[in-house]
């Protein structure tokens, strides 16, 4: 009788993962939030995602502030962002960019490198957006972030007021964002030979 686990369930694959979600709009009605709270709900069982929500929060990046005394708003990103196994990250696109309180966050992390090697995916809630989309891959390859092409998608919301139990109820859509979570959760495992981290 063999005893070992079939060769496509490692025995890592089902340890528990923290996720951190970062939307890039402020908006309380934003698809892209919505999209994220989606993704929460379709995560499975060994996944948890939460939505960081202080992005609006943060000061405006002076290297003057950074270093050890930051303001306590940039500690606690930082924080959560090094607990966080991978990160989703969810963008609406401004006038062909990334939004200034998102790249004013990821400003913030730069030079603390939170960012270093960590598995991170790219959702869109719009087809259109594509310009933000290639901005935040040159910044976060700039960060050394790990990037899939697999984790990356854009999803083709077709209303601003959608809400999670009908992205949840779309099958493509839930498809779709449980296929880019199976793929983080991949990235993000670690190896259960190595010692956990202090």
């Amino acid at each position: 009788m063999n005893d070992q686990p079939p060769s496509h369930q490692p025995l890592h694959s089902h340890q528990p993962l923290h996720f951190l979600a970062l939307s890039g709009s402020l908006r309380a009605t934003s698809s892209n939030t919505t999209l994220l709270r989606a993704a929460a709900q379709l995560a499975p069982a060994h996944v948890t995602i939460t939505l960081y929500e202080g992005v609006g929060d943060l000061p405006h990046f002076n290297p003057d502030l950074d270093g050890p005394e930051a303001p306590p708003a940039v500690q606690d990103f930082r924080a959560r962002l090094q607990a966080a196994d991978a990160v989703l990250i969810c963008s609406p696109e401004y006038a062909h960019g990334v939004p200034g309180s998102l790249k004013n966050a990821l400003d913030w992390i730069v030079g603390s490198g939170e960012f270093m090697d960590k598995p991170v995916a790219l959702l869109n809630a719009a087809l259109s957006s594509t310009h933000a989309q290639s901005a935040l891959t040159e910044t976060l390859t700039v960060m050394m972030a790990k990037l899939n092409p697999q984790t990356s998608i854009r999803v083709p919301l077709k209303t601003n007021k959608i809400d999670v139990a009908s992205i949840v109820e779309n099958a493509e859509i839930a498809t779709a964002l449980q296929q880019v979570i199976g793929e983080l959760a991949k990235l993000a495992a670690r190896d259960p030979t190595m010692p956990p981290s202090s």
